[in-house]
């Protein structure tokens, strides 16, 4: 069991770490290879939580997420400034995909690009056509166009799910503020 003193204790020791090591404004500033963006970097509208920018966010950040495979919140951060999505929103986003989801992500792809490709083995399963016909004929022939079909498909779905549902979630999170301010 957790004593009540000891809960406000860690919480000002993560409110401390965080302020220890996030960057400041001035650093990014100051720093030499984002000087060149930093104005566009440090809008304070790509900063900000408003019902236009978080569902860009979200759905850049799905987007990102799953079709760029490295670097993802760095190239979250980059289209989100033509987009003028919100930055923090995007990059939390790509989070969506790691080491647990990325695996079932892609076995998910390859069975959705098979099911849209009508791709039927015949042969009595993928293992059975894949030892048959070679092993890289496979691959090129039937996995490899599956796969990436697959992921174009659950990123614009993820996509479209993301923006819709955050812009429903904004919207009624909205809705209980302003029944609470009525009733008070």
């Amino acid at each position: 069991m957790v004593e009540p003193e000891e809960a406000p204790r860690r919480k000002d020791w993560l409110a401390r770490w965080i302020a220890a090591n996030l960057p400041t404004r001035e650093s990014i500033e100051a720093n030499r290879f984002l000087r060149p963006v930093a104005h566009r970097v440090l809008d304070p509208a790509l900063w900000r939580f408003t019902r236009r920018s978080v569902p860009r966010g979200v759905a850049l950040g799905m987007v990102t997420g799953v079709l760029v495979p490295m670097g993802q919140i760095p190239a979250s951060a980059i289209l989100a400034l033509p987009l003028r999505a919100n930055i923090p929103a995007a990059a939390l986003t790509t989070l969506i995909t790691n080491p647990v989801t990325t695996p079932p992500l892609w076995v998910a792809a390859y069975w959705v690009g098979r099911f849209l490709l009508r791709i039927d083995s015949g042969a009595g399963g993928t293992v059975k056509a894949a030892a048959d016909a070679g092993w890289l004929r496979w691959l090129v022939a039937e996995a490899g166009p599956a796969t990436a079909l697959g992921l174009l498909t659950i990123t614009l779905v993820l996509a479209v799910v993301g923006y819709f549902g955050s812009a429903l979630f904004w919207r009624w999170r909205t809705v209980r503020k302003w029944r609470r301010r009525h009733n008070r």
